[in-house]
């Protein structure tokens, strides 16, 4: 467990699920699934960072400066379990892309 995950019952729930939720359907040791669904999970950091923007902290996740300074770090950790537990779409057309210029097949 991670110091915010500590620090942030919603990081802590994250992280428990992540862990306890079944692998991809593609194995883990596989380079192009592992860097396509990293870059997955940098476009979701993007998106939730937009998201919440304009929102200020609140005592849902226990506000203050801390969350403030950490809501990055939370949603990166968001980010990183969604693409990792199928995501939205964007790892797999990434990952076709790669094998594609890796087979020399791109057009």
């Amino acid at each position: 467990m991670t110091p915010a995950a500590a620090t942030s019952p919603a990081l802590f729930a994250l992280d428990k699920a992540h862990s306890a939720a079944p692998s991809a359907a593609r194995p883990q040791s596989d380079p192009t699934r592992k860097a396509a669904e990293d870059f997955e999970a940098v476009m979701l950091t993007q998106i939730l960072d937009e998201m919440f923007a304009g929102i200020e902290p609140d005592a849902t996740f226990g506000g203050g400066m801390g969350e403030k300074m950490f809501r990055s770090l939370m949603n990166e950790k968001i980010a990183t379990s969604i693409a990792r537990q199928g995501g939205i779409g964007i790892a797999d057309a990434v990952q076709r892309q790669l094998i594609q210029l890796q087979e020399g097949n791109v057009r």
